[in-house]
């Protein structure tokens, strides 16, 4: 078994398109590959095969080596909610919540079940691909670290550090890394990857060579910016920050940036239709009144968004939306919000409370401890799909008697309104179907592409693992990682 690890100078460098690239190149060179992220932060996750939960990155790197998620590849997943919480999510089960007053002590606990995970992935493949989280050069989290160097020297793990020259300050923040971070540590890093490179390469030929002579390690390889990694999801929101290119495109589907926006992936499927433009609305926005389609997307905290959502006049927004004739989803989160009413009775989210939801669907929800995690398929709107329910709600109420899906076993999810307008339901990744997206863009007058999203994603893993392979040294990688490089 071999193992290497991608850290990076930051956050959003490329880490985890680096690792999805890297599984995809090892496995097309007929390795068996998985990949693993010690620790996530991140409220875009999925379910796996063994009934528990992981990051988004995680179940896209297991896509990219070819194999099914599971809870080892993410052994711990911090969720962040409300005040300034996250929950704490364990080989994929919900186990509590982290605050900064324990969250230090918190994590240096958990590095045992950390390796316990990490040592059934490394009996079962050729080589395990590993995705650290944020930067090393973060001193100030060093102690109880088990996101970067704590895991990598607990696991003797060699070290490939990743810097973003896109963003600038590149030879900084590689030879910076080695100034700041602990002699042992740095001992661990064998290597460096430039990413998101522009250009001429031949005009960094210099700086690279800088790179190499002011920190004593060998670079990997000089990654150009790839136009085929926007075909894959983001995990990051930060991606969401970005603002959106105008394209003229023919209907508008708006989607609000909720503070604690999760699987926001869920979308990705309508930014590949032709005549869709896909605005998400950050917050001093107002939600466009020539909208076709209003999304309100899943949230880690429903009471809170909603709350934050009424703070924006997004509530205005989309009643003005439903009284026009407009056409509303709600998923998951979004789904409680179009209810009468979300009850918090035992303080799961934050305080304990009740909030009135905007009263579109006739339905009410209290949150539950208990939370569900699986995976469905079914039928809505008259079209096959699968996808995957993440919610510690329960909802009912009058208009579930028309519900958006009903699941395999004859289980109802969702609703929709008497006059059809407007549709909730709890399950993710639904839009991912070419026959349900057809049907849902139908409602809105447009003639969906029919592009099976899964045949893109996966062209695009193939797309990224031949670039690494032209502009990576992945012999030199895999050396490294099977230690006849250390």
């Amino acid at each position: 078994m071999a193992g290497l690890m991608l850290q990076g100078t930051g956050s959003d460098v490329g880490k985890s398109v680096l690792v999805a690239g890297l599984c995809r190149a090892l496995s097309n060179r007929g390795l068996r590959v998985l990949p693993f992220k010690p620790q996530n932060m991140s409220n875009n996750a999925a379910v796996t095969i063994d009934g528990g939960e992981i990051g988004r990155a995680q179940a896209l790197q297991a896509l990219a080596a070819r194999a099914e998620p599971h809870t080892d590849m993410n052994p711990v997943l911090l969720k962040p909610q409300a005040d300034h919480t996250s929950q704490l999510v364990v080989h994929g089960r919900v186990r509590g919540t982290l605050g900064a007053a324990n969250f230090r002590e918190g994590r240096r606990t958990l590095l045992p079940e950390v390796l316990e995970s990490w040592h059934r992935l490394e009996s079962q493949c050729d080589i395990v691909v590993v995705e650290g989280a944020g930067s090393p050069a973060e001193i100030n989290l060093r102690a109880g670290d088990i996101a970067n160097m704590g895991f990598a020297r607990a696991a003797n793990v060699p070290v490939v550090l990743v810097g973003d020259i896109d963003r600038g300050g590149v030879i900084a923040s590689l030879v910076g890394t080695r100034t700041v971070i602990d002699s042992a540590d740095a001992a661990m890093i064998h290597g460096f990857i430039v990413n998101k490179f522009r250009g001429d390469p031949t005009l960094f030929e210099d700086g690279y060579g800088a790179i190499e002579r002011l920190s004593g390690w060998r670079g990997f390889g000089l990654v150009p910016w790839l136009p085929c990694i926007t075909a894959l999801p983001s995990e990051d929101a930060v991606m969401l920050e970005r603002p959106a290119r105008r394209t003229g495109r023919r209907k508008l589907v708006a989607c609000p940036m909720l503070p604690r926006i999760a699987n926001f992936d869920d979308l990705d499927p309508l930014r590949q239709e032709p005549d869709i433009e896909l605005a998400m609305i950050p917050p001093g926005s107002v939600i466009p009144a020539e909208a076709d389609l209003i999304v309100l997307p899943g949230t880690k905290a429903t009471i809170a968004d909603l709350a934050f959502m009424r703070e924006q006049g997004w509530d205005i927004d989309i009643l003005a939306h439903h009284r026009k004739g407009g056409m509303i989803l709600g998923l998951c989160g979004g789904y409680q919000m179009l209810g009468r009413t979300i009850a918090d009775p035992l303080g799961i989210e934050g305080p304990a409370g009740k909030i009135d939801g905007l009263g579109l669907l006739d339905v009410t929800t209290e949150l539950k401890p208990r939370k569900a995690l699986r995976r469905v398929s079914g039928h809505a709107l008259g079209a096959a799909f699968d996808g995957f329910e993440m919610h510690m709600g329960e909802t009912a109420g009058p208009d579930d008697v028309r519900p958006f899906a009903m699941f395999q076993g004859e289980r109802r999810d969702g609703a929709i309104s008497a006059d059809g307008r407007v549709m909730g339901t709890y399950c993710h990744g639904l839009l991912e179907r070419p026959a349900l997206r057809k049907a849902m863009l139908a409602r809105i007058g447009v003639e969906s592409s029919g592009q099976d999203h899964g045949v893109l994603v996966d062209a695009a893993l193939n797309n990224l693992a031949s670039a690494l392979e032209q502009h990576l040294d992945i012999d030199g990688l895999l050396a490294l990682a099977q230690g006849t490089a250390r």
